[in-house]
């Protein structure tokens, strides 16, 4: 199969040497007769995957948590502010 690799490193924006168009031709040349194998094989009777296995979402049931679970939380903080945890400042600036 022809590859056309000049227009290829025209489009990519990339200088070749004259050896890299030579290994890139007969490389991409290889990749592609490679490709030509695959696509005469049969697949009809091969159903079509997204995923070698069978995968699905696992929900669990969203429970509503005890409302006096944030107080709780808090105080065991060394500091806070309201209902929120106080932290010393970290970044410095304006």
């Amino acid at each position: 199969m022809k590859v056309n690799v000049e227009q290829i490193a025209l489009l990519a924006r990339i200088k070749l040497k004259a050896e890299e168009k030579e290994k890139l031709t007969r490389d991409l040349g290889n990749i592609l007769s490679y490709v030509e194998k695959l696509s005469s094989l049969k697949t009809d009777d091969v159903p079509p995957t997204s995923h070698v296995l069978a995968i699905e979402n696992v929900f669990r049931k969203d429970v509503q948590s005890p409302q006096g679970i944030i107080e709780e939380v808090l105080t065991k903080a060394p500091e806070r502010e309201g209902h929120f945890f106080k932290v010393p400042k970290v970044v410095e600036g304006s």
